[in-house]
């Protein structure tokens, strides 16, 4: 099991651009951080997903 954002997901074996896409996210607004480290996004189509990796994905919201 994959925790992203508090939430257990059974996705080992995916990539982090998988499960994003799967999930809707533009990743041109968001910035994703694997096991307490920020994964940059040219590595997302890369980065394979393992049990027990805990995911934090932050999407950037404009405000003013």
């Amino acid at each position: 099991m994959v925790m992203i954002n508090g939430t257990a997901y059974d996705l080992a074996g995916n990539t982090i651009l998988e499960y994003l896409t799967k999930a809707g996210y533009d990743t041109k607004r968001i910035a994703v951080e694997c096991n307490e480290r920020i994964i940059p996004k040219a590595q997302y189509a890369q980065t394979v997903l393992r049990n027990d990796d805990v995911l934090e994905v932050v999407s950037f919201v404009g405000g003013g």
